[in-house]
């Protein structure tokens, strides 16, 4: 009987049509997890406040990067498995599913228990662990999966911020282009969260457990200047640590000097503290501090979408050529790179999970 490896995503609106972003954005900042306040406030935030004006400006944002194959996070993301189906073979069986709209969870699980497919690996496309995207990706997988009257097995790849393959594929995309603009700095841009997120993993138990945590960190993380500077047991689950031993593994491997790169933290909304530094506040600071030429990692996505090709590059270059710097380039996502399909498949190996597809 075949087996089924899921990679998992986020999310994409079906169109950059007004309703389909509305309904794509209703769908994602509805999500406890994403939005976490009280249900009542959120409603009414979201009812009264946001989705009344954001629609149409990330409609007209999503309108900036998206191409004759739809949206760039989804078309990369499908070239993504079936270029790691090709390297499987027709013993096992890759899909996509998008915690967000489509394909949605329930469809894809759907599809496989139709094909008597009742073993998965589920790999979520999220390097770093984050309640806001792995915890809510593999909660609603699980949710969805429990709704079947025959509930297939389900097994999960781990965060894989540091895995050697992982590092090495974003590797291969970036040494070209560092190679021939030879930067002044490389900034490392990772989706920001809000600050509590990062103290609340440690602060409940179902958080705990979900992620196998035996101790708390609520006097660690973001209470001590170098909390981020090693993973340790206070900060294995930390969002935060994971991608300061993300980009630190990044530099080492492309051997960036010390001082010639910085982790900062883009996509806020609202007005509560999130991750410092700020990307938007760092790039418009960076030409102030001689920085003429700049290359943008965002390590946090695995596949382009609005948060690189729009927010990166073209806002933030638009900024930094604004700011006085002379010239920005984006290191691409990793996308449907060989080397990233076969990392794939190496991550999973290594998360003891390679006789499960």
């Amino acid at each position: 009987m075949a087996r089924a490896l899921v990679l998992l995503n986020l999310g994409t609106p079906d169109s950059t049509d007004v309703k389909d972003v509305r309904d794509y954005l209703q769908e994602f900042l509805s999500d406890p997890r994403v939005l976490d306040i009280n249900p009542i406030f959120r409603f009414l935030l979201l009812h009264l406040v946001i989705l009344r004006k954001r629609p149409a400006e990330s409609a007209a944002a999503y309108r900036k990067i998206w191409t004759e194959r739809g949206s760039p996070l989804l078309f990369n993301s499908l070239d993504l498995a079936e270029k790691v189906q090709d390297l499987m073979g027709e013993d096992a069986v890759v899909e996509l599913a998008m915690r967000y709209r489509n394909p949605s969870i329930r469809s894809v699980l759907e599809g496989l228990k139709d094909r008597g497919i009742n073993d998965l690996v589920l790999f979520p496309l999220f390097p770093q662990y984050s309640s806001a995207a792995w915890g809510s990706g593999v909660e609603k997988f699980f949710v969805e999966a429990g709704r079947l009257w025959d509930e297939p097995s389900v097994k999960v790849v781990p965060p894989y911020y540091d895995h050697p393959a992982f590092i090495d594929a974003f590797c291969d995309v970036a040494r070209p282009i560092l190679e021939d603009q030879q930067p002044d700095k490389v900034l490392m841009s990772f989706h920001g969260i809000p600050q509590r997120h990062v103290r609340t993993v440690f602060d409940g138990q179902p958080e705990r457990d979900l992620l196998g945590i035996d101790g708390a960190g609520g006097d660690h993380c973001l209470e001590k200047p170098d909390c981020c500077a090693e993973i340790c047991p206070a900060n294995r689950n930390c969002y935060s640590a994971h991608c300061y031993a993300t980009a630190r593994a990044l530099a080492s491997r492309l051997e960036l000097s010390p001082g010639s790169w910085e982790v900062s933290f883009q996509s806020r909304l609202g007005r509560d503290p999130w991750l410092l530094p700020y990307t938007d506040f760092r790039i418009e600071e960076l030409p102030g501090e001689g920085i003429e030429k700049l290359a943008v990692f965002s390590p946090a996505f695995t596949a382009d979408c609005l948060e690189t090709v729009e927010e990166i590059g073209l806002r933030a270059r638009e900024d930094f050529l604004a700011a006085g710097g002379k010239e920005l380039r984006l290191i691409p996502s990793l996308n449907a790179e060989s080397s990233w399909a076969e990392a794939v498949l190496s991550i999973t190996a290594d998360a003891a999970l390679a006789n499960e597809v």
